[in-house]
Protein backbone atom coordinates (compact mmCIF):
# COMPACT_ATOMS: atom_id res chain seq x y z
CA UNK A 1 0.00 0.00 0.00
CA UNK A 2 1.58 3.30 -1.09
CA UNK A 3 2.03 6.28 1.24
CA UNK A 4 -0.55 8.46 -0.56
CA UNK A 5 -3.22 5.83 0.03
CA UNK A 6 -2.29 5.72 3.73
CA UNK A 7 -2.36 9.49 3.99
CA UNK A 8 -5.83 9.57 2.46
CA UNK A 9 -7.04 6.92 4.92
CA UNK A 10 -5.80 9.02 7.86
CA UNK A 11 -7.44 12.13 6.38
CA UNK A 12 -10.74 10.31 5.92
CA UNK A 13 -10.73 9.19 9.55
CA UNK A 14 -10.26 12.80 10.69
CA UNK A 15 -13.64 13.65 9.18
CA UNK A 16 -15.21 11.75 12.10
CA UNK A 17 -14.33 14.76 14.29
CA UNK A 18 -15.94 17.34 11.97
CA UNK A 19 -19.49 18.60 12.52
CA UNK A 20 -21.60 21.23 10.75
CA UNK A 21 -21.16 24.66 12.27
CA UNK A 22 -17.48 24.12 13.07
CA UNK A 23 -14.69 26.62 12.53
CA UNK A 24 -11.74 24.65 11.13
CA UNK A 25 -8.04 25.23 10.63
CA UNK A 26 -6.72 23.64 7.44
CA UNK A 27 -3.14 22.44 7.45
CA UNK A 28 -0.50 22.49 4.73
CA UNK A 29 1.36 19.64 3.07
CA UNK A 30 0.78 16.39 1.23
CA UNK A 31 -1.40 14.75 3.90
CA UNK A 32 -3.41 17.90 4.64
CA UNK A 33 -4.19 18.18 0.92
CA UNK A 34 -6.10 14.90 1.13
CA UNK A 35 -8.13 16.22 4.06
CA UNK A 36 -9.02 19.43 2.19
CA UNK A 37 -10.16 17.38 -0.83
CA UNK A 38 -12.34 15.11 1.31
CA UNK A 39 -13.71 18.03 3.31
CA UNK A 40 -14.64 19.73 0.06
CA UNK A 41 -16.65 16.67 -0.96
CA UNK A 42 -18.53 16.77 2.36
CA UNK A 43 -19.17 20.51 2.01
CA UNK A 44 -20.61 20.05 -1.48
CA UNK A 45 -22.92 17.42 0.03
CA UNK A 46 -24.20 19.88 2.65
CA UNK A 47 -21.63 20.05 5.47
CA UNK A 48 -21.55 23.64 6.76
CA UNK A 49 -18.10 24.65 7.97
CA UNK A 50 -15.91 27.74 7.75
CA UNK A 51 -12.16 27.34 7.38
CA UNK A 52 -8.88 29.18 8.01
CA UNK A 53 -6.08 27.99 5.69
CA UNK A 54 -2.49 27.92 6.97
CA UNK A 55 -0.85 28.81 3.65
CA UNK A 56 -1.55 30.37 0.30
CA UNK A 57 -1.31 26.93 -1.31
CA UNK A 58 -4.01 25.58 1.01
CA UNK A 59 -6.15 28.69 0.45
CA UNK A 60 -6.07 28.16 -3.31
CA UNK A 61 -6.91 24.46 -2.96
CA UNK A 62 -9.73 25.15 -0.49
CA UNK A 63 -11.27 27.75 -2.83
CA UNK A 64 -11.11 25.27 -5.71
CA UNK A 65 -12.88 22.71 -3.48
CA UNK A 66 -15.66 25.22 -2.78
CA UNK A 67 -14.93 25.59 0.94
CA UNK A 68 -16.07 28.72 2.75
CA UNK A 69 -13.04 30.61 4.08
CA UNK A 70 -12.42 33.13 6.83
CA UNK A 71 -9.40 34.60 8.62
CA UNK A 72 -8.21 34.59 12.20
CA UNK A 73 -8.98 38.30 12.34
CA UNK A 74 -12.62 37.57 11.52
CA UNK A 75 -12.75 34.25 13.43
CA UNK A 76 -10.03 34.28 16.10
CA UNK A 77 -11.16 31.13 17.94
CA UNK A 78 -11.38 27.81 16.08
CA UNK A 79 -12.93 24.49 17.06
CA UNK A 80 -10.48 22.16 15.34
CA UNK A 81 -7.34 22.15 13.23
CA UNK A 82 -6.41 19.14 11.11
CA UNK A 83 -2.83 19.08 9.87
CA UNK A 84 0.02 16.73 9.03
CA UNK A 85 3.47 16.42 10.59
CA UNK A 86 6.99 15.50 9.56
CA UNK A 87 7.67 13.62 12.81
CA UNK A 88 5.57 12.61 15.82
CA UNK A 89 6.92 11.23 19.10
CA UNK A 90 5.05 9.20 21.77
CA UNK A 91 4.36 12.38 23.79
CA UNK A 92 2.67 13.81 20.65
CA UNK A 93 5.37 16.42 20.21
CA UNK A 94 5.82 17.25 16.54
CA UNK A 95 8.30 18.48 14.00
CA UNK A 96 6.51 20.49 11.32
CA UNK A 97 7.51 22.91 8.61
CA UNK A 98 8.73 20.70 5.79
CA UNK A 99 6.27 22.53 3.57
CA UNK A 100 7.45 25.92 4.80
CA UNK A 101 4.22 26.98 6.56
CA UNK A 102 5.23 26.40 10.19
CA UNK A 103 4.52 29.94 11.42
CA UNK A 104 0.94 30.10 10.19
CA UNK A 105 0.40 26.44 11.10
CA UNK A 106 1.41 27.11 14.70
CA UNK A 107 -0.69 30.28 14.98
CA UNK A 108 -3.76 28.44 13.69
CA UNK A 109 -3.14 25.39 15.89
CA UNK A 110 -2.76 27.59 18.98
CA UNK A 111 -6.05 29.34 18.15
CA UNK A 112 -7.87 26.00 18.02
CA UNK A 113 -9.59 24.15 20.82
CA UNK A 114 -8.22 20.87 19.42
CA UNK A 115 -5.54 19.84 16.94
CA UNK A 116 -5.67 16.48 15.19
CA UNK A 117 -2.59 15.30 13.32
CA UNK A 118 -2.97 12.98 10.35
CA UNK A 119 -0.08 10.93 8.99
CA UNK A 120 1.10 7.62 7.64
CA UNK A 121 2.94 5.55 10.22
CA UNK A 122 6.39 6.42 8.84
CA UNK A 123 6.06 9.76 10.69
CA UNK A 124 5.84 8.02 14.10
CA UNK A 125 9.30 7.98 15.74
CA UNK A 126 10.59 7.06 19.21
CA UNK A 127 12.50 10.37 19.38
CA UNK A 128 12.34 13.58 17.35
CA UNK A 129 15.31 14.74 15.33
CA UNK A 130 15.78 12.47 12.35
CA UNK A 131 13.87 14.98 10.20
CA UNK A 132 15.75 18.32 9.96
CA UNK A 133 14.10 20.93 12.19
CA UNK A 134 12.80 23.94 10.22
CA UNK A 135 13.54 27.30 11.84
CA UNK A 136 11.92 30.40 10.32
CA UNK A 137 14.06 33.53 10.49
CA UNK A 138 13.96 37.12 9.24
CA UNK A 139 16.29 37.82 6.28
CA UNK A 140 17.96 40.75 8.07
CA UNK A 141 21.05 39.63 9.97
CA UNK A 142 21.01 36.12 8.54
CA UNK A 143 24.60 35.30 9.50
CA UNK A 144 24.20 36.56 13.08
CA UNK A 145 20.91 34.73 13.54
CA UNK A 146 22.48 31.56 12.17
CA UNK A 147 25.23 31.78 14.80
CA UNK A 148 22.61 32.17 17.52
CA UNK A 149 20.68 29.18 16.22
CA UNK A 150 23.86 27.10 16.07
CA UNK A 151 24.66 27.96 19.69
CA UNK A 152 21.18 26.99 20.84
CA UNK A 153 21.21 23.80 18.76
CA UNK A 154 24.62 22.68 20.04
CA UNK A 155 23.02 22.13 23.44
CA UNK A 156 20.97 19.37 21.76
CA UNK A 157 23.47 18.10 19.17
CA UNK A 158 27.27 18.08 19.15
CA UNK A 159 27.64 19.28 15.56
CA UNK A 160 24.31 20.45 14.11
CA UNK A 161 24.24 20.99 10.37
CA UNK A 162 22.40 24.19 9.49
CA UNK A 163 21.29 24.61 5.89
CA UNK A 164 19.53 27.62 4.42
CA UNK A 165 16.56 26.22 2.50
CA UNK A 166 16.60 26.93 -1.22
CA UNK A 167 13.74 27.12 -3.67
CA UNK A 168 13.55 25.42 -7.04
CA UNK A 169 15.20 28.48 -8.59
CA UNK A 170 18.24 28.09 -6.36
CA UNK A 171 17.54 31.25 -4.39
CA UNK A 172 16.64 31.30 -0.72
CA UNK A 173 13.19 29.83 -0.09
CA UNK A 174 10.79 32.56 1.07
CA UNK A 175 7.78 31.77 3.25
CA UNK A 176 4.32 33.27 2.83
CA UNK A 177 5.36 35.72 5.56
CA UNK A 178 8.48 36.83 3.69
CA UNK A 179 10.98 34.96 5.87
CA UNK A 180 13.79 32.46 5.29
CA UNK A 181 14.06 28.94 6.71
CA UNK A 182 17.10 27.24 8.20
CA UNK A 183 16.86 23.44 8.33
CA UNK A 184 18.79 22.11 11.33
CA UNK A 185 19.92 18.48 11.07
CA UNK A 186 20.18 17.46 14.73
CA UNK A 187 19.68 13.67 14.38
CA UNK A 188 18.15 13.46 17.86
CA UNK A 189 16.42 15.93 20.20
CA UNK A 190 16.67 14.76 23.79
CA UNK A 191 14.54 17.53 25.29
CA UNK A 192 12.17 19.11 22.74
CA UNK A 193 10.58 21.65 25.16
CA UNK A 194 13.99 22.87 26.27
CA UNK A 195 15.24 23.28 22.70
CA UNK A 196 12.01 25.06 21.76
CA UNK A 197 12.61 27.61 24.51
CA UNK A 198 16.22 28.19 23.53
CA UNK A 199 15.41 28.72 19.86
CA UNK A 200 12.56 31.09 20.71
CA UNK A 201 15.00 33.29 22.61
CA UNK A 202 17.33 33.82 19.62
CA UNK A 203 16.84 37.30 18.10
CA UNK A 204 15.88 36.93 14.45
CA UNK A 205 14.09 33.61 14.93
CA UNK A 206 10.43 34.12 14.03
CA UNK A 207 9.30 30.57 14.84
CA UNK A 208 10.54 26.98 14.90
CA UNK A 209 9.01 23.69 13.84
CA UNK A 210 8.75 22.12 17.29
CA UNK A 211 5.05 21.86 18.18
CA UNK A 212 4.95 21.12 21.90
CA UNK A 213 1.66 20.35 23.64
CA UNK A 214 -0.52 21.37 20.69
CA UNK A 215 -1.62 18.01 19.28
CA UNK A 216 -4.56 16.42 21.08
CA UNK A 217 -4.72 13.31 18.93
CA UNK A 218 -2.82 11.62 16.12
CA UNK A 219 -4.37 9.48 13.41
CA UNK A 220 -1.82 7.05 11.98
CA UNK A 221 -2.50 4.91 8.91
CA UNK A 222 -0.46 1.79 8.20
CA UNK A 223 -0.97 -1.32 6.03
CA UNK A 224 -2.38 -2.94 9.18
CA UNK A 225 -5.09 -0.30 9.57
CA UNK A 226 -5.77 3.11 11.09
CA UNK A 227 -5.18 3.83 14.77
CA UNK A 228 -5.85 6.89 16.93
CA UNK A 229 -3.46 7.95 19.69
CA UNK A 230 -4.81 10.59 22.06
CA UNK A 231 -2.86 12.74 24.48
CA UNK A 232 -2.94 11.33 27.98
Amino acid sequence: MDSETLKRQAAARALDWVRSGMRLGLGTGSTARHFVDLLGEKARAGLDVVCVPTSEATRIQAEQCGLRLTTLDETPALDLTVDGADEIDPALNLIKGGGGALLREKIVAAASERMIVIADDSKWVPQLGRFPLPIEIVPFGLAATRLGVAKAARLSADSPELVLRRGKDGHAFVTDGGHFIIDAALRRIDDPPQLAGRLASVPGVVEHGLFIGLANAVILASPQGVRVIERR
